[in-house]
């Protein structure tokens, strides 16, 4: 698998992880996106940086 196919795979399964909230259970994501929009900036990039670095060590775990 070449690096681009493989940005692509990853991308169609963020958008797939992304929209099962969504799908399954709307309001309890209309309820997590108020709560996040509250926030303020430098908390929604603390949660950022750890998104970031849980993604690494899962790669890095792969």
């Amino acid at each position: 698998m070449d690096w681009l196919q493989a940005l692509w795979t990853a991308t169609a399964l963020v958008l797939i992880l992304e929209g099962l909230l969504p799908l399954m259970s709307p309001l309890n994501w209309c309820r997590a996106m108020a709560a996040i929009a509250q926030l303020r900036d430098g908390q929604i990039r603390f949660l950022g940086l750890l998104a970031i670095i849980a993604g690494v060590i899962i790669l890095l775990l792969v």
